[in-house]
């Protein structure tokens, strides 16, 4: 079993940690959070979308190449990434000292998924890679958004387990509670600051 932390706990660790991995399913929130916790702890951002896994025209980079660029990237010393590859768990768990995992309904991930389509179609979103330009969602991404609880958060659970069993897991099942954790992080990183000798 993953060790899971409340928000409240996972806001002090957010305001102490220095390499985050936030995953869950498309549409949940992951870039824009992601993007809110690399602004608040001045964090790189990283995304697998963007820097790993797609060339220009959707061409998906070759998989061992995929895991050489993420294995790489781990190994920068203050980063949250944005991206939930079950496959890359056992390179990213090991150096993460925090996972944020977005549990939206997927009603919720359905509702999400539009707004990024609705705002970037036919032109590239700034988390994602050069050339390739935000697509109508076909059949197999709806397909994965509505199974992906019953199909892929078992393998979250098993690659957490077997690869990152200490490392506190916060599950995200609502955007308010996702502004909790901000609001309460932003409170213990200036805590954490004040308490630091000028």
């Amino acid at each position: 079993m993953p060790r899971y932390v409340s928000v409240s706990d996972a806001a002090g660790v957010l305001a102490k940690a220095e390499r985050v991995l936030v995953i869950g399913c498309s549409g949940g929130g992951k870039t824009t959070l992601s993007a809110k916790v690399a602004q608040l702890r001045h964090l790189e951002f990283q995304s697998l979308d963007r820097d790993v896994r797609w060339l220009p025209g959707w061409v998906e980079r070759d998989r061992a190449e995929q895991r050489d660029i993420i294995a790489h990237l781990v190994q920068h010393e203050r980063w949250v990434m944005d991206g939930s590859g079950a496959s890359s768990f056992d390179i990213r768990l090991p150096r993460a000292d925090l996972v944020l995992w977005i549990r939206v309904p997927r009603r919720t991930a359905l509702i999400g998924l539009l707004k990024p389509v609705s705002r970037y179609y036919g032109s590239v979103r700034p988390a994602m890679g050069d050339g390739c330009p935000e697509p109508l969602p076909d059949r197999k991404f709806l397909s994965y958004i509505w199974n992906f609880e019953k199909k892929y958060a078992p393998l979250f659970i098993k690659q957490i387990d077997q690869h990152g069993p200490n490392v506190p897991v916060a599950v995200l099942r609502t955007h308010r509670e996702m502004d909790t954790l901000l609001g309460l992080a932003a409170q213990s990183t200036r805590s954490v600051s004040q308490q630091i000798p000028g």
